[in-house]
Formats: C-alpha cells, structure tokens, sequence
C-alpha cells in the first residue's frame, strides 16, 4: 500500500480591503487554532486591495511561521485578489496546501480543524467548506436560495460554496493560469476541479461593521458564477427557447415573455463572461507594489 504524503507546509490566503480590525482578529484565533498541529509549518498570505485605510500595526503570532501583506496598486476586487494570491504562491512558494478564508470572520477558524482533518483523509483531494447554514438576514438568505436555484437550472451546477477551502497543489496547479479564476473562484473550482471533498460549514458572524457585500455586489457575484459555465447556459437556454416556442398555444403571451426574459439573461451571461480575461490574470503581478514581512 503507498503511503500516504504528509502534509508538511500550508499557506493560508486572505484578501483584505480596509477592515484591519477583522483580520487582527481573525489571525488572533487562526493561531489559537493551529497550534494544535504542531507538524505542519503555517504561513499567512495577506493581499491587501489597495485599502484606503492605512494597515496598523500587525503582530506575527508565534504558532504561523511567516506572514506576508501583499500591497496591491489598484483595488480589482475580492475575487481577483484570490486570483492574484493563488497565481503568486504557485509561482512563487514552497507549499503543499492552500487554505482560502474571507478576513471578516463570516469564514470562521474553528472550521479549519475540519479542513485539515478531512484532507488528511485524502491528501490528493481539495476540500470545499459546504455551507449548511448562514447568518445573513431573511432576504439575503431568500436571494441565495434564489441565486442556487439559477444556477442549477441553467448550468446543471450546484455551487454551494464559497471561497473557504483547502486546495491541493495539484490543483492548484490546474486553477492558476485558468481565465475563470479572474472572475469567480467557486466557479472555476467546480469546472475545472473534478473530485472534491466538503466538509459541513456554518457561516459565522462578521467581526465588526456590515458586511460588503451590497445587493448589486450579490447580482454580480451570481451571475460571475454562472458565466463560467456560458456555454452550458447557452444550450440549456436554447431546449428552454424550443420547449417553450412548442408550448406557445397553451402559454400565450406568458410563452413570449419567458422567451425574451431568457433572451435578455444570456446576453447578461455574456456581458459578465467578458470579466474573464486570462490576460489580466497572467500579467496581474504588474499590480503588485510593496511586499511587506509581518515581524514577531
């Protein structure tokens, strides 16, 4: 029997823009969390989004090996900040496993227990953090359900995740140079990751403040999920058109009206799909300004 690789170095990835106070708090309990796996060397991975708030002053805490604030010139966003991190520690570090969190707390520490015990299990297998519950509000709650149940009917996909994952080199390998990862993370994860384990996931309370995450913020996230996956939305929409064009007696109007919402969707799909430009993520390092070491 082949002996299974042990885990030996995990960096921990975390984008960042303004909220200082969250990420201090977050590293605080990463690190009461971590010192229970004494065998593995823990490095953090900070990109800041070109934060309008200046960074305080941060304290490396004893159990992570190194950390590192990526100073980003130009804010692109929450996703291509994911994007540029993954690209960076592919290229440019010594690792085994990725872990990717939200610096808010909504992606809580406690759960990278589960992470890291379920990918011991299977090294060769990236885990997705599955969310089974979460916090927001009623209509938040009500527009993913909403944003789901699109999804899986115009792609045949269930994302049901987020960025809370632990990714094996091998597939990070796969992930770095594919133009999806530009525009939406969970998305190319399904599309290009073939076998993935999950864990169960209770998505925590912010640290402090509202969350980011407007309502118009919420469409365009949906719809960059969706439009990684175009071409299966172009066709599932086209049976739709037919389907619907057959059933135009007993429809009516209500047949047209269906058709022409489908119509003004996919072209939306195609619009959103444009954010995937492999270009931008290639050369997403020109971005890159100060890189600054986290002392003790």
């Amino acid at each position: 029997m082949q002996k299974k690789k042990k885990i030996k170095k995990i960096i921990i990835l975390i984008p960042v823009y303004n909220d200082w106070d969250s990420l201090k708090k977050l590293i605080k309990e990463i690190n009461d969390i971590i010192k229970d796996f004494n065998d593995i060397n823990f490095e953090c991975l900070i990109v800041n989004d070109c934060s309008t708030i200046p960074a305080p002053e941060i304290i490396k805490p004893n159990k992570i090996k190194s950390m590192e604030i990526l100073n980003m010139r130009e804010n692109r966003g929450h996703a291509r900040c994911n994007a540029f991190g993954i690209r960076h520690i592919f290229q440019n570090k010594k690792f085994d496993n990725i872990i990717l969190m939200d610096g808010d707390g909504e992606d809580r520490p406690v759960e990278i227990k589960d992470l890291l015990e379920k990918i011991n299990k299977n090294p060769k297998v990236s885990v997705v953090a599955k969310r089974v519950k979460r916090s927001e509000g009623p209509l938040f709650q009500l527009l993913y359900q909403v944003h789901k149940l699109i999804t899986i009917l115009f792609t045949g996909k269930n994302v049901n995740f987020g960025n809370y994952s632990i990714l094996t080199k091998d597939d990070v390998r796969k992930l770095h140079s594919e133009a999806s990862l530009w525009s939406s993370f969970s998305g190319s994860v399904k599309k290009h990751i073939n076998s993935l384990n999950e864990i169960n996931s209770i998505r925590g309370l912010r640290y402090f403040g509202p969350s980011q995450m407007s309502l118009f913020k919420l469409v365009i996230h949906s719809l960059s999920i969706i439009a990684v996956f175009k071409y299966q939305v172009f066709l599932r929409s086209t049976i739709m058109i037919i389907a619907l064009a057959f059933l135009n007696s007993y429809l009516g109007n209500l047949s047209i009206v269906l058709q022409i919402l489908i119509i003004i969707f996919n072209l939306t799909i195609f619009i959103i799909s444009k954010r995937e430009i492999k270009k931008d993520l290639i050369n997403s390092h020109n971005n890159l300004g100060e890189i600054k070491n986290i002392p003790h």
